[in-house]
């Protein structure tokens, strides 16, 4: 879970250029994944609604800014069969949400929804009915899934080419903004009599595109924070692209070694000017693991006992099989690597990735040639390759790494994702938010009442007064 490929000693060349910027924290409650370790004793269901209540009221006691959700739209395969290494299944995330926004006040609500295969009428109808019920606490986090397994559960399977899922993601996401901009402003409370502006004064939403066509005639008053925050994950120049166009915040991969989160947040603060947005428009939330011990020893043990965990034989076979293409069963997951090329194949079926031929080719020769370098077995390499970037240590290293990371405008904030549900934010809210708290780099309360306060959030990009943009207008949203 440490990333070692920058020492944290060389961070400290990296110049302090916002002094006074505060850490912020979401939780990611993950769907499918093997790096829960479910095994464990103290291992909760990842569907009895007290796991998510104990993360939730945790983290909120912990200041958190959001609780994510993942969510997978049809239960993970391979060849043709269902994955039974992982956690698979669960509730609906804005139902699971609605549900955590009646036992929580402060903390934010984020719900992965898919742009491919939802409709943007109900979509947007779902998400501004979290937003009113929570007073202004929601968030979509924008995903883009577009495998033919997937869409089989919806009679679409494969019907969307791959390099045009984020064409529809935009056209998605400009009608969901016109539909919550169509309802009028008021100076009563949302929902409220009268408060729609009288009658004939709820826009009409009329979308026309080559990937989306729609009448839309909206039901649901804003909240007080105006729109649900979009989040936003994609790692390519096409994702990173859409999230300086239309995204709050973004997630990322880059958020363990200091020089490479750096890079990242240069680039995409660079997207965003391009995209006439003011350059901090878009925050940065790498996701991120925390381990943490009484002394760097022991913090480090622990770590290699979650590593180990995470990867059970059966899924370090998995892993090594979804590259070379092939059940891999019946090898030794404490012997060597297939001495033999991978098949080449396309793998979007396995696991969602858009992984070619060509790809698991340059794949399988980095782990051969690291397996031989260090004489790792199947296991071992899995291990090894697989390990989640994050921060391990004591939790006063820890919160020191954090700060710097923060105040020298690599990140925004964290999502953290514990290997430990339902108790795995313990450590973290117990013993690091107050490390932080005492270097003022962390808030002590709650100073507003929505997540786009606790983020320090601008309006949403469509309610910034310019009289040149009709909200209602998606076709000049949208490029129809």
């Amino acid at each position: 879970m440490s990333d070692r490929t920058e020492p944290a000693h060389n961070e400290h060349d990296h110049p302090i250029t916002r002094p006074d910027a505060e850490v912020h924290f979401g939780v990611f409650f993950q769907g499918v994944n093997h790096t829960t370790v479910w095994s464990d004793p103290e291992s909760g269901s990842q569907t009895d609604f007290a796991s998510f209540e104990r993360v939730a009221r945790t983290a909120e006691r912990g200041r958190f800014d959001a609780f994510f959700l993942g969510e997978g739209l049809r239960l993970r395969e391979s060849r043709g069969r269902l994955h039974d290494l992982d956690v698979v299944g669960r509730p609906d995330a804005i139902t699971q949400l609605a549900a955590l926004a009646a036992i929580t006040e402060h903390i934010g609500l984020v719900a992965t929804q898919n742009t491919t295969y939802n409709d943007p009428a109900d979509l947007a109808r779902r998400l501004a009915s979290l937003d009113v019920l929570s007073g202004g606490r929601a968030a979509w986090n924008v995903v883009t899934t577009d495998n033919a397994w997937t869409g089989e559960n919806f009679r679409r399977g494969g019907y969307l080419d791959h390099a045009r899922r984020y064409d529809r993601a935009e056209q998605v996401l400009a009608a969901a903004r016109a539909v919550w901009d169509a309802w009028p402003d008021s100076g009563g409370s949302a929902g409220s009599p009268g408060t729609s502006g009288g009658p004939g004064t709820v826009g009409h939403v009329a979308v026309h595109h080559e990937l989306l066509d729609a009448e839309i005639d909206p039901t649901t008053p804003r909240s007080p924070q105006g729109h649900p925050v979009i989040f936003q994950a994609g790692d390519s120049p096409q994702g990173r692209d859409f999230a300086a166009r239309s995204a709050d915040v973004i997630f990322s991969r880059h958020g363990s070694v200091l020089a490479d989160a750096l890079a990242f947040a240069a680039d995409i603060r660079t997207r965003v000017v391009a995209a006439g947005r003011p350059e901090d428009d878009v925050l940065i939330f790498p996701g991120t693991a925390i381990v943490v011990g009484d002394t760097p020893a022991e913090a480090e043990e622990r770590a290699r006992w979650v590593r180990r965990a995470q990867v059970t034989p059966a899924t370090a076979l998995h892993v090594v099989g979804t590259i070379w293409a092939e059940d891999l069963s019946g090898y030794d997951p404490d012997g060597p690597l297939p001495a033999h090329d991978p098949v080449v194949a396309e793998l979007g079926a396995e696991g969602g990735s858009s992984t070619t031929g060509a790809r698991t080719h340059e794949v399988a020769a980095r782990w051969r040639a690291l397996a031989e370098a260090e004489h790792l077995s199947i296991r071992d390499l899995v291990v090894k390759v697989s390990s989640e970037g994050g921060f391990v240590g004591t939790p006063s290293a820890v919160a020191d790494r954090l700060v710097r990371f923060v105040r020298t405008g690599a990140v925004d904030g964290f999502n953290i994702s514990p290997w430990l549900v339902p108790s795995g934010l313990d450590d973290i809210v117990d013993r690091v938010v107050p490390e932080l708290q005492e270097r003022g780099a962390y808030r002590t309360a709650y100073t507003g009442t929505t997540l786009r306060e606790h983020l320090g959030l601008r309006a949403p990009l469509t309610r910034r007064g310019d009289p040149a943009v009709d909200p209602r207008t998606v076709g000049a949203l949208v490029g129809a």
